[in-house]
């Protein structure tokens, strides 16, 4: 099967490249007259780097090595001050170029140094996880984590080109895939049900790394992110949508101080985002039942510990959504109809809580008629609204799909 070639249509296109055997095209990504590289790694992954780094040697290119820590360790200011040691050592100059080859924490670190030094130089992705493939490593979001949260410290900087090369995902752990998959089920939800469909016609087929369906996942998922990236580069309108599940999802990582992978994390969130759309009177319950039967079928987790609340809920207060004091969260009216609701009280989020750390369903919804919660950019699928200014609120009346009532 022919590689996908997938546009991000920025004020610099670029393109993501989903196949097999795409090293072998490693040189064709790179910016013209490129002649240095720094490639950060994880060692994990370390297997293809010796071969590259000797066929870039051979062919004139000046190849630095910074092996980075696995996993959320790498991201943090004294690796990153690390390896922008390195680059003042080897005097790279904005016409260099930086290489992420990693999971999404790797490229997250790749891209926040690439952002940082000289104000800015050429990034390349080489995503090695899947959740990298279809979202760290695409859309230029870049970050490193403080003891106050995850993504705290960051720039948007968009890169140069994006190889998804699949034949990382060979050796990768069940598990990670597993982790993958709720950012795959993530933009079915917000924004693809055909995502939803490709899921459902083979839940575990789908785990496979040779498997066509999962080769069609990676696919719309990406193509998911370069459509609302290419709208919303700077996370200032539509591109929040792409948060559905992260607001209770980061709170579980910093609360577990990062031992649960970002999937797992994500899949509660999303389902505790349900049981808040639900209560909130915007969700069917339905579809919650949707949430935790698909998310099961694929090996994700649906529920979280009780008892920590008090933890949970300080973490979510700092959640990057939110504008000054008030709070923003992503919830679903439907699939594919993904809202922002502002200052939810903590009560329902509590009871929401209690919910996803109870028996799965076991839980009453006391549905609302008419929610009193605002709803900001009632994004409907496919047609695009624009962001509201600051002072302007919707309600549940509005259209969904092509404006907002006042």
């Amino acid at each position: 099967m022919s590689p996908s070639q997938i546009t991000v249509e920025t004020d610099r296109p670029y393109q993501v490249v989903v196949g097999r055997g795409l090293l072998g095209e490693f040189q064709a990504s790179m910016p013209p007259d490129t002649k240095r590289l720094m490639i950060l790694f994880d060692p994990v992954v370390a297997g293809p780097i010796p071969a590259l780094v000797d066929e870039l040697r051979r062919d004139g290119f000046e190849v630095h090595l910074l092996a980075v820590p696995s996993g959320e360790d790498a991201k943090n200011v004294a690796v990153a001050a690390a390896a922008w040691q390195r680059l003042g050592e080897a005097s790279f100059t904005r016409a260099d170029v930086i290489v992420g080859v990693g999971g999404g924490s790797t490229t997250d670190l790749a891209g926040f140094v690439a952002a940082t030094w000289l104000r800015g130089v050429p990034v390349v992705q080489v995503p090695t996880t899947l959740l990298a493939m279809v979202d760290a490593a695409i859309g230029g979001k870049t970050g490193i984590n403080t003891d106050e949260g995850k993504n705290m410290v960051g720039a948007f900087h968009q890169p140069a080109a994006v190889l998804s090369d699949q034949q990382f995902l060979d050796t990768l752990p069940t598990a990670e895939i597993v982790s993958g998959m709720a950012e795959i089920i993530k933009a079915g939800l917000v924004a693809d049900p055909g995502i939803l469909d490709v899921v459902w016609s083979g839940p575990q087929e789908t785990l496979s790394p040779a498997s066509p369906l999962l080769t069609e996942l990676i696919r719309r998922a990406v193509a998911v992110k370069a459509e609302v990236v290419a709208e919303d580069p700077a996370e200032s309108g539509r591109r929040t949508i792409l948060n559905y599940g992260h607001t209770f999802g980061h709170a579980i990582e910093q609360v577990e101080r990062f031992s649960w992978r970002h999937g797992e994390a994500v899949a509660v969130g999303m389902v505790f985002a349900a049981e808040v759309s639900v209560r909130a009177g915007l969700m069917d319950p339905s579809l919650l039942g949707l949430h935790r039967e698909l998310l099961a079928a694929v090996g994700l987790p649906i529920a979280y510990n009780s008892g920590r609340w008090e933890r949970l809920w300080p973490a979510m207060r700092r959640d990057k959504k939110n504008q000054g004091k008030t709070r923003r969260m992503v919830l679903l009216q439907d699939v594919g109809k993904p809202v922002v609701v502002r200052d939810i009280p903590e009560s329902l989020l509590a009871e929401a809580y209690q919910a996803v750390s109870a028996v799965p369903g076991a839980a009453p919804y006391p549905v609302k008629t008419a929610p009193d919660y605002s709803l900001e950019n009632p994004y409907g699928t496919p047609t695009y609204v624009p962001p509201l200014d600051d002072d302007l609120d919707g309600d549940i009346g509005g259209d969904p799909g092509g404006g907002v009532a006042t």
